[in-house]
């Protein structure tokens, strides 16, 4: 907790508390993103497919809020701020190109699962 004038603790306020919630959430999907291929190549596939489910259902989450976490528009309530990285804790080029990253990464992850799905020994 920061210090106050007076060298007592103040608490954190609501939006340092989004923000960090906002970064924990992103950091767990990313970490899925990032599980799926590692999950393929040991030939996890259900685990693979899980975690792509999972992946889905944020994104299906952020298309019916208009491609925004709901966290955004929770965090703008507290802050006029509104730069790319206003409502989580990460860099601003990250937090600018964060979907298209993951995207294109979740994407290519899809296409090497179904390639491993379709390819495994035992047919499907």
């Amino acid at each position: 907790m920061p210090d106050s004038p007076e060298g007592k603790r103040r608490p954190l306020s609501p939006l340092h508390w989004i923000k960090l919630a906002h970064t924990v959430v992103r950091a767990f999907f990313a970490g899925c993103i990032v599980a799926i291929p590692a999950a393929t190549a040991m030939g996890r596939l259900g685990w693979a497919m899980a975690l792509s489910a999972a992946v889905l259902v944020e994104c299906g989450i952020l298309a019916c809020n208009r491609g925004r976490c709901p966290l955004t528009d929770v965090a703008g309530r507290y802050t006029k701020e509104r730069q790319d990285n206003f409502d989580i804790y990460l860099p601003l080029r990250l937090a600018r190109y964060n979907k298209v990253i993951f995207g294109a990464l979740f994407a290519a992850s899809l296409i090497y699962l179904a390639g491993a799905w379709i390819t495994r020994p035992g047919g499907r």
